[in-house]
């Protein structure tokens, strides 16, 4: 009997969200250790929410426009051409295209496949998770269009970085054997997620005249605006504690100056605490009130984006090693020189 009730617990774990899990566990921890901090903690998520609600609902619009449109599909027309071109084309594909880290697996599974060129692939492959039309949005609500802005420039920069630099590298016969055999021995061909570049389908920009269009919008919009909120209220409630318990001198002293070790610490750092790159914004954004020089948010953003411990697992078991470590050496070195310039033109 026992066994049984423990099975039952393990599976009711298991279908838990995580991240709802995180929250109720933050306030209970709360409750129990400072109960005072309860409500400021609570007030405080809550009212970040309410004042980017309208930043929120429109990326959750976007993103479900995107997908019941088919406006995704667009993404086989970038790996197309010559290579010279197919880099910039796969670099601004990617910094537009809705796919986070570990959603853009299957494209990269089915584009290397296919044959596409291992630099334009990396281009592609290191602009897509650091930004979205949807994040853009976000970015825009939570840390102002200037950064916004630049962070998008930032995004395509480490694209083309990744993509002519492989092409360096491929060009001086680096790793030759596996540049040109980039996938790891048993790795599919993207399955269904990779369907969408083998065989494109027509984007339907009215999608509201297709009843199943219509009802894809829907579904969108439902998964999006519960994926969205609840890693913005997590954000939120971190945000919170982190201003009343992070002491201001640490974050100066780490990354509050422009120099080239608040840089460095900041890509290092982004590593293990990047969560999510929407959750990301709010305690960038509580950071940078706190000391952090903005060069340093950009950097954690961009480092953290592309090198978090779960977009590292994910492009570990799909590539072969030396083109998992150009992966890594061109997304941390594209984060810091974006730093470097951010820093310097503000």
């Amino acid at each position: 009997m026992t066994a049984k009730v423990l099975t039952r617990f393990q599976r009711s774990l298991q279908q838990l969200d995580r991240v709802v899990l995180a929250i109720a566990l933050i306030v209970l921890g709360l409750a129990f250790l400072v109960p005072t901090q309860v409500g400021p903690s609570l007030w405080f998520t809550l009212k970040n929410l309410w004042e980017t609600i309208l930043f929120l609902l429109l990326s959750i619009g976007i993103a479900a426009y995107a997908t019941a449109s088919g406006a995704d599909n667009l993404i086989a027309k970038a790996f197309q051409g010559r290579l010279a071109v197919m880099i910039p084309l796969a670099a601004m594909f990617g910094a537009f295209s809705p796919f986070c880290s570990c959603g853009v697996i299957p494209l990269i599974a089915a584009l290397l496949s296919m044959g596409v060129p291992v630099a334009a692939v990396m281009a592609f492959w290191l602009s897509s998770p650091l930004m979205d039309p949807s994040m853009f949005v976000l970015t825009v609500g939570t840390l102002g269009l200037h950064f916004a802005i630049a962070k998008t420039i930032a995004t395509v920069g480490v694209g083309l970085l990744g993509g002519y630099g492989t092409s360096i590298l491929i060009g001086s016969g680096w790793s030759s054997q596996a540049f040109a055999n980039p996938l790891q021995a048993g790795v599919g061909n993207g399955g269904c997620g990779g369907n969408r570049v083998r065989n494109p389908k027509p984007v339907a920009w009215q999608y509201w005249q297709e009843a199943e269009r219509r009802q894809k919008f829907w579904e969108g919009a439902r998964k999006n605006a519960w994926f969205l909120g609840k890693w913005l209220a997590l954000a939120f409630l971190l945000e919170s504690l982190m201003i009343i318990y992070v002491p201001d001198g640490w974050i100066q002293t780490i990354a509050g100056d422009s120099s080239l070790r608040s840089i460095l610490a900041a890509a290092l750092v982004g590593i293990p605490a990047y969560l999510n790159g929407y959750a990301a914004l709010p305690l960038v954004d509580g950071l940078i009130q706190q000391g952090m020089s903005p060069g340093a948010g950009m950097t954690f953003l961009l480092a953290g984006g592309a090198t978090s411990i779960p977009a590292m697992i994910a492009v570990f078991a799909l590539a072969r090693r030396p083109v998992f470590m150009a992966y890594l050496g061109f997304a941390f070195l594209g984060s810091i020189v974006a730093g470097l310039l951010y820093t310097a033109v503000i």
